[in-house]
């Protein structure tokens, strides 16, 4: 009896903390279900992102200056000096090479010579001219002697008149044995070398102007209504984040046989010193009309017999229907001209089946 009576009290014992056990765990499976929360329906996203209708066309090029020329003696003669290097900057009247100046200096020598000799004639025809009218006066000559004396006096004036030419032109020639420069320039070639025999105008120095400097860009043939109309831009490798304004300033009459291209030379009036000569630069043509649109996947917009919309996302996971201006259709896109601002997030895959009461989570790819 006593033993059946311990057994009755373990069975209860053991059936109470079942039961606890059991509620315990029942409580538990409820505050979890409670807190669980329902998610987001999944949705892929496109980034609205506006630019020109018409895309940028960009083509590599080359500074180089406006005004390059081949300067040369204007006199022949020997090399005496060089006075430059490739490279060097030159003022105005900056010396760049000299002639030897013996040839010369004996022509100048000689045209004063001349000078002496025309001015010691006409002195004697003036005076002989002067007789000639003061023996007319008296009347103890005849007309044809006085008209002798005075054709004589006026062809040693005109003597002295060409003797004094001939001195200004020597004294010329002498200044040009001195190769100058006329502007501020850089040197960009050397063509002459001491010792060396230059005919009169042969190129001897090249001198680039440093006042303005251009781009200098081959064109294909379809963008040369472009290049006049748009909108050009230029940046150099060495810094690409400054931008210069170019200006169309030139296009070649004819296509490169080579290449099919058009040289153009595009002015830079803002350039500064960073802009070097030979430098390599990128231009960017842009039409300077052109619409601003994005293009989106097709399958984003939606439409029920009205005007088509795009369902925006925002950062709570909130969805919202919004019409927006279709410029055109593609085979798989939609290319739209307003109506969502730029970089807005938009549903693009399963419009149909969302309602913008309900709730999306933004994920990067659908698994199934």
């Amino acid at each position: 009896m006593f033993v059946r009576s311990i057994f009755s009290s373990y069975y209860r014992l053991l059936t109470g903390a079942s039961l606890a056990f059991a509620v315990f765990a029942l409580t538990g499976c409820n505050e979890k279900t409670a807190e669980k929360v329902e998610p987001g329906r999944p949705v892929l996203v496109a980034t609205v992102h506006y630019e020109a209708e018409t895309p940028e066309r960009s083509f590599v090029g080359t500074i180089k200056p406006r005004i390059e020329a081949d300067m040369g003696f204007r006199v022949a003669g020997k090399v005496a000096k060089r006075l430059v290097e490739v490279g060097q900057t030159v003022d105005v009247d900056q010396p760049l090479a000299t002639l030897d100046e013996v040839d010369l200096k004996l022509q100048a020598e000689q045209a004063e010579a001349e000078l002496r000799a025309a001015t010691g004639v006409l002195a004697q025809a003036a005076a002989a001219e002067q007789r000639a009218k003061d023996l007319k006066a008296k009347g103890w000559t005849t007309d044809a002697q006085l008209d002798s004396a005075k054709a004589a006096g006026d062809e040693a004036r005109a003597r002295l008149n060409r003797a004094e030419r001939s001195v200004e032109l020597t004294r010329n020639s002498l200044s040009y044995a001195t190769l100058v420069a006329d502007t501020r320039g850089v040197v960009t070639a050397t063509m002459i070398e001491p010792g060396q025999v230059v005919a009169a105008g042969q190129a001897s120095i090249r001198v680039a102007r440093l006042g303005e400097k251009e781009a200098v860009v081959a064109i294909p043939e379809t963008l040369l209504n472009r290049a006049r109309s748009g909108v050009a831009t230029v940046t150099l490798w060495s810094d690409a984040k400054k931008t210069y304004t170019a200006k169309l300033r030139e296009v070649a009459p004819s296509a490169d046989p080579a290449t099919r291209t058009y040289l153009a030379k595009f002015s830079l009036p803002d350039a500064d010193d960073s802009v070097s000569l030979g430098m390599t630069a990128t231009l960017t043509l842009a039409d300077n009309a052109s619409e601003r649109v994005a293009k989106l996947p097709l399958s984003a917009l939606f439409s029920e017999g009205g005007d088509p919309s795009l369902f925006i996302v925002d950062d709570k996971g909130d969805v919202a229907l919004k019409p927006v201006k279709v410029k055109s259709y593609e085979s798989d896109s939609v290319i739209i001209s307003g109506g969502v601002d730029e970089g807005a997030k938009v549903v693009a895959l399963g419009v149909q089946k969302l309602d913008p009461s309900q709730k999306v989570r933004v994920v990067s790819s659908l698994s199934f």
